[in-house]
């Protein structure tokens, strides 16, 4: 399975969704995860630290013989309508995260629109950094989208500060001695059942 995560935002947990999905994916089959974000966030995450899965750029992945059961790709923000087109056409499934605010919220608004006159474009919405109880931001925004028609991902992933203890350990989540360290993962684990069962 191929699975790219897109946004036309920045600081939506594109990266972080990279790296928890590939985790995932990798307990099912070998996983390749391809940073072809000109930040190469993923590639400098598994840098610092040790990840179960390659992280490569997108010209190391193209010199790479085996085969893997399961590709992750990382992308730019706010990719052009060609290379929108290309991720589209090229996996199985795009995920874009979103956060519950406006600003994220009118980006994926227009990510929507120009996935709309694809040809092909399987993609499911992903709600992340979704805050803490009393705030309602989640739930609202989750109805709203739900109203829509929009394919959301049931699943959503919880704001915590263990995500950022990860990325500077250079692990998953899952390794971060955290006491919210088995929450965010169990988020992740969520949304990857969710993914595979279809």
């Amino acid at each position: 399975m191929i699975v790219t995560v897109a946004s036309f935002k920045g600081g939506v947990g594109k990266t972080t969704t990279a790296i928890h999905l590939a985790a995932f994916l990798q307990g099912h089959a070998q996983t390749l995860l391809i940073d072809a974000d000109p930040n190469q966030s993923a590639l400098a995450w598994a840098s610092r630290g040790e990840l179960p899965f390659l992280v490569v750029d997108q010209w190391q992945a193209r010199a790479l013989p085996t085969p893997y059961g399961h590709v992750v790709i990382d992308t730019p923000a706010r990719p052009v309508a060609d290379d929108l087109a290309l991720l589209a056409a090229s996996c199985d499934l795009l995920i874009l995260p979103t956060t519950p605010d406006i600003l994220a919220l009118d980006a994926l608004a227009l990510m929507v629109q120009h996935l709309a006159g694809l040809p092909i474009a399987p993609y499911r919405i992903l709600l992340t950094m979704i805050p803490p109880y009393p705030s309602r931001a989640g739930a609202e925004v989750r109805q709203r989208l739900t109203t829509t028609g929009l394919p959301l991902l049931a699943g959503g992933i919880r704001r915590y500060a263990v995500f950022q203890k990860a990325a500077l350990a250079g692990t998953a989540v899952y390794d971060v001695k955290d006491p919210k360290a088995e929450l965010g993962w169990q988020d992740y684990v969520a949304i990857g059942e969710e993914i595979l069962g279809g």
